[in-house]
């Protein structure tokens, strides 16, 4: 049987569609594509920051295992040894500052420096914290464009004993 165009079948049924529903499946594909896009930039600018905070921690560790080692000479020829090194907040801070400048900055980490806390709360261990803002690779700009970055604060904890 023939239609007034002079086809017939499926083909005749295709050329009668309304013009709105020609191009819905490209549409469906451009959004899905995007969807796509974001979740991919998403997932790699969280793993950006997650391996700064990994490579900010392990900096924190290096300064208060370096710290923890840091006699406070005036406390210790005072008192003398205990159990453990004796240590001050003002050793811990040296110590720390001083680790921290003799090597590099972590890559990720755009800046950092030693956070309010860093010290010693109990004369013989060593916390540093240490605050840092991790560089993001993808969405670095569209972050800054809402006036914020990511900031991240790790504490590390170490204590030298003495046999």
């Amino acid at each position: 049987m023939r239609d007034r165009a002079g086809l017939t079948g499926p083909a005749s049924a295709n050329a009668h569609q309304e013009p709105s529903e020609r191009g819905q499946i490209s549409l469906l594909i451009l959004g899905f594509t995007l969807i796509a896009l974001m979740l991919i930039v998403g997932a790699v600018d969280v793993t950006a920051v997650q391996l700064a905070r990994t490579r900010l921690l392990d900096a924190a560790d290096g300064a208060a295992l370096d710290a923890s080692g840091a006699l406070d000479n005036g406390s210790a020829y005072q008192a003398g040894l205990k159990s453990a090194i004796s240590i001050s907040d003002e050793s811990v801070r040296r110590s720390a500052t001083g680790y921290l400048l003799a090597g590099p900055r972590p890559h990720g980490i755009s800046s950092w420096v030693l956070a309010e806390g860093t010290g010693s709360p109990d004369g013989q261990t060593a916390v540093v914290r240490l605050r840092g803002t991790a560089d993001i690779p993808i969405a670095a700009s569209v972050l800054e464009a809402f006036g914020g970055s990511v900031t991240i604060t790790v504490e590390s904890r170490a204590r030298s004993i003495l046999h």
